[in-house]
């Protein structure tokens, strides 16, 4: 798409007629006087003669090109760009020693934290019932008696696969434990400067828009260590505006009766009414999780809650064609006064 940004300079070229007749009235040409032109009717009319007038039309053309050049002529393409509306997510992963207890993983038996962490790199890849989280700002935070960041907010998935593969449980007695009030206040600061790590990072914060933030919270235990509790971190949380998904990871007692093996569910040993208390005051939800399937759902309910976002905005890239017309010019004043100084010299 061709176009002119300044297309009134067009209004130039009406300015050369009465150019050329000031020129030709006001300035007069050079001349000798003859007693007789006789003589010179008789002359054979040369090739130079004929292009005698050519500096007179190139000064004239490059006029018109330079006209042209100020009036900005500009080609458009069309280009889409992509503006993501995603969800800071920071994951915070309990990693205490009772993490160490037995779970099912798709009919096999693991320990808790190795099915929260394959569950949840599904969770961000996207694996059978789970879409994927491409477009997400994901970080990841664990904890037993202090909250360590494993990885911080970003979009390189990759990373945080790989980081994610190097979590284990806590090896050292004394710092085992379970600082859930830490943690979450750890995540919700990391959150609340979520805008500036990205565009850090990155560099193109521009394309991104942060949607909502929220913090995936999974723990089996209850709030023991470090110096928040959990309703302080329930308060910071809500006052920054992040919301708090909670998980409670627990187990299943397998019972043999007469219709067979039944597994009941079975709580995790911790009072879990400050962590309902956290969701709720953030806007989130609490749910127990017994095995990787129950994990899986309440993921899926999460994806059903916080949706990204793509759009993809169409807009014309306009490139600045002016140079040609504005070289071009230049080229054929050149060439008249080489011209006007050379073959198509005239005396006087």
């Amino acid at each position: 798409m061709l176009r002119f940004e300044s297309p009134w300079m067009f209004a130039l070229l009406l300015a050369l007629p009465l150019l050329y007749y000031l020129q030709r009235r006001g300035g007069g040409r050079p001349f000798l006087r003859f007693s007789s032109t006789r003589a010179v009717g008789r002359a054979t009319h040369t090739p130079r003669i004929a292009l005698l007038a050519m500096p007179t039309v190139l000064r004239y053309v490059a006029l018109i090109l330079f006209i042209v050049a100020l009036a900005r002529p500009q080609m458009g393409f069309e280009r889409i760009r992509d503006f993501s509306r995603g969800i800071a997510i920071e994951m915070v992963v309990d990693r205490s020693s009772s993490m160490g207890a037995e779970m099912r993983y798709m009919g096999l038996r693991s320990n808790r934290l190795e099915v929260v962490k394959r569950v949840f790199s599904d969770f961000v890849d996207g694996a059978g019932d789970l879409p994927g989280r491409p477009n997400d700002l994901i970080g990841m935070i664990t904890f037993a008696r202090y909250p360590d960041t494993v990885c911080p907010l970003t979009l390189s998935h990759s990373t945080l696969r790989m980081l994610i593969e190097n979590v284990k449980l806590v090896q050292n007695r004394p710092e085992d434990g379970t600082a859930i009030g830490d943690a979450v206040a750890l995540a919700a600061a990391r959150l609340r400067t979520a805008e500036q790590t990205l565009a850090r990072k990155t560099g193109h914060s521009a394309d991104y828009e942060i949607k909502s933030k929220i913090i995936i919270l999974l723990t089996d235990g209850e709030n023991n260590a470090g110096e928040r509790n959990v309703a302080d971190a329930a308060k910071l949380a809500a006052e920054w505006g992040v919301k708090v998904y909670v998980i409670g990871v627990g187990e299943d007692r397998s019972l043999t009766t007469a219709f067979g093996v039944v597994n009941i569910p079975k709580r995790p040993d911790v009072d879990d009414a400050p962590l309902v208390q956290l969701a709720e005051t953030t806007g989130g939800i609490y749910r127990l999780a017994t095995d990787s399937q129950s994990l899986i759902d309440v993921y899926r309910e999460i994806d059903e809650l916080e949706k990204s976002e793509i759009e993809a905005v169409r807009y014309l890239d306009y490139r600045e064609l002016f140079a040609p017309f504005a070289l071009g010019g230049l080229f054929l004043i050149g060439l008249e006064i080489l011209l006007r100084s050379t073959v198509l010299r005239t005396i006087p």
